[in-house]
């Protein structure tokens, strides 16, 4: 028996997985899922980057201390080789000059080679969180497939 005087009003829910629910529960939890996913993936971010800082300031001591040795066995080898070379030429007062500029155009080149590899090498390492853009690359392709799954 229907009633002329009731009227219907449509339902707003909607049915997932045999569940019903209205439009505002599956909004929510999707916030809900979106918060976590943001959060877990700040979380390996934030993982990554911490380990690499932590290599980085376990070894800063050990290179600043080997830098300041090394520099100071350079300057002693520079006196050395210009010593050396200014033998060569003793009789002339420009003795210490002509070495000089001879050890400065010997280390011109070597420092500019190597200054050269060492370019080369730091365009090859790259900072970027690569365990982090992967998961997230690979969530790309999980949303897409399951939106068109869904679909």
């Amino acid at each position: 028996m229907s009633n002329g005087n009731l009227k219907t009003i449509p339902d707003t829910r909607t049915v997932i997985n045999s569940h019903a629910k209205t439009v505002a529960d599956v909004i929510a939890e999707l916030k809900q899922e979106l918060k976590e996913f943001a959060a877990t993936r700040a979380g390996i971010f934030r993982s990554e980057m911490t380990s690499k800082l932590q290599t980085v300031k376990m070894a800063t001591p050990l290179l600043i201390t080997g830098l300041a040795l090394l520099w100071t066995a350079w300057l002693a080898f520079t006196g050395f080789l210009v010593c050396m070379i200014a033998r060569v030429f003793w009789p002339s007062s420009w003795a210490f000059g002509i070495a000089f500029i001879i050890v400065a155009l010997l280390y011109a080149i070597v420092g500019g080679f190597a200054a050269a590899m060492a370019v080369n090498r730091l365009k090859k390492t790259s900072l970027k969180p690569e365990r982090t853009l992967r998961v997230l690359e690979q969530d790309r392709i999980w949303l897409q497939t399951e939106a068109k799954t869904q679909l």
